[in-house]
């Protein structure tokens, strides 16, 4: 480990200044300790925010949800209003990492967590994330964890988060504060495909500090969840999952949230799906109907070939989980 300094802050005006400064936050540090150790990160100064109060789940005046961005994802799962309003999120919680990691983890570094390509933290090998212009090692080499949607001839890596999948489909927004005050960004918006640009991976301003995740308000009765598809059943990243959020009044869909994790090289909403689902009535085959539009634009690499398929079974499984059939 590369020396470093290390400074912890008790109010978010000296956070911001010291990230200003180059400082890099710190919270559970469940990512980047370990980046750190692996030398894939050297920053050379620590800013430490456990101490900052952001740790509050709260209702907005709209009717949506705030999650402060300190709050453990643990904690967040076993909110009752969480549980309650937005399954999806607890699911995605809960199917998450390890019981250990999740009591320490925060839900603002679960979203700014890194790839877990095995490219990117290995130092030997070519990878454009890491070193820019060094190429990816990825598009020839071992590829079966990698994406199949949103990738670039610079990268194919995946984000390896769950809960952000489904504040993807629940269309939320991040909650920053910088040295030019707060502002607000769509979650769509918040993490950036690779394109020529794989080393910028959040669209974060030097000094920025993420203070919460917003659910907007949505229509009620809301039926949600999340289904998760791995190698292995415990601690294990997606080769596919699914959040799928749907709104019955009167026996028909009236709204459809759905978006896919372990496929693409962010959280990969799915309009196609969701579009194929207004206004019809619950049914086995509408499920796979519109889970066949679930992989439209995809990419396969050589090892990945099966995403295709298994992405669209993912979400028609899900479909029919929350959305029951008749």
């Amino acid at each position: 480990m590369f020396p470093f300094s290390y400074t912890k802050v008790s109010d978010t005006s000296a956070a911001v200044a010291a990230g200003q400064r180059g400082g890099r936050y710190v919270a559970g540090g469940t990512t980047l300790v370990d980046l750190m150790r692996e030398t894939v990160e050297r920053p050379e100064a620590l800013v430490d925010i456990a101490a900052l109060p952001l740790r509050d789940i709260t209702t907005t005046a709209n009717g949506g949800l705030r999650i402060g961005a300190l709050v453990r994802m643990a904690d967040a799962a076993a909110d009752r209003t969480v549980r309650t309003t937005y399954p999806v999120v607890s699911e995605a919680l809960e199917l998450s990492a390890s019981a250990q990691l999740r009591n320490m983890a925060t839900i603002g570094g679960n979203i700014m967590q890194r790839t877990r390509c095995t490219y990117f933290r290995d130092v030997t090998a070519a990878c454009n994330k890491r070193q820019p212009g060094s190429g990816c090692a990825a598009l020839e080499g071992f590829n079966r964890t990698h994406a199949i949607l949103g990738g670039s001839d610079q990268c194919v890596a995946t984000h390896p988060s769950d809960v952000a999948v489904a504040f993807a489909a629940l269309e939320a927004t991040v909650r920053l504060l910088g040295p030019n005050g707060e502002r607000t960004v769509p979650f769509a918006d918040f993490l950036l495909q690779p394109g020529a640009t794989p080393d910028r991976e959040h669209a974060i301003q030097r000094g920025e500090l993420i203070t919460a995740v917003e659910i907007p308000a949505q229509p009620r009765p809301l039926r949600s969840g999340y289904l998760k598809v791995r190698d292995r059943q415990s601690y294990e990243f997606a080769l596919t999952s699914a959040a799928v959020a749907l709104h019955l009044q009167g026996g028909v869909i009236r709204a459809a949230k759905v978006a896919a994790g372990g496929v693409g090289t962010v959280p990969w909403k799915l309009p196609a799906v969701e579009r194929h689902l207004i206004g019809k009535r619950p049914s086995a085959a509408l499920w796979t109907e519109a889970a066949e539009r679930a992989a439209d634009g995809a990419s396969p690499l050589t090892h990945n070939r099966f995403k295709v398929e298994l992405l669209k079974r993912t979400v028609a499984r899900q479909l029919r989980v929350v959305g029951g059939t008749r």
